[in-house]
């Protein structure tokens, strides 16, 4: 490989990065573009706001059945996140949902945003954890 080569993978690389990842500081979020899709990191204020909207959403908890049944956000579907390629498909068909993912404490709905956005959903934000979560919750159903 040359040096004009390198050189011209940096600079695409740089103009992805920073073209991809702009923060929003109005809205506390910031995008990720992969393939056409986008990602965006909210704050679990943003997430209130937006699920209390009266569009369609789907707000996707990817903790285990079991934490789920101690303590979710009201109206939130579980899909464990190591569920969530086999079963996403299927219980979420239209890729263009608004989807807000959570987990315990953020770690888990990265990774599950990126399965969502790899695998071609389009409309995902991650919200971090329910530890951080300011609002009422389901406890013990």
């Amino acid at each position: 490989m040359n040096k004009k080569s390198i050189l011209s993978g940096i600079l695409s690389m740089a103009t992805l990065f920073s073209t991809g990842c702009e923060a929003n500081e109005q809205s506390n979020s910031s995008s990720h573009g992969i393939n056409g899709a986008v990602y965006r990191k909210i704050d679990s204020d943003t997430a209130y706001k937006m699920i209390n909207e009266p569009d369609d959403k789907i707000v996707l908890d990817v903790r285990t059945e079991e934490e789920f049944a101690e303590e979710h956000i009201e109206n939130a579907i579980c899909i464990p996140d190591y569920e969530l390629s086999s079963r996403i498909e299927q219980e979420i068909p239209d890729k263009s949902t608004k989807i807000l993912v959570y987990c315990r404490s953020g770690a888990r709905s990265y990774g599950a945003a990126m399965t969502l956005v790899n695998m071609g959903y389009n409309n995902i934000y991650d919200f971090g954890g329910i530890i951080n979560w300011n609002y009422e919750t389901i406890v013990g159903e």
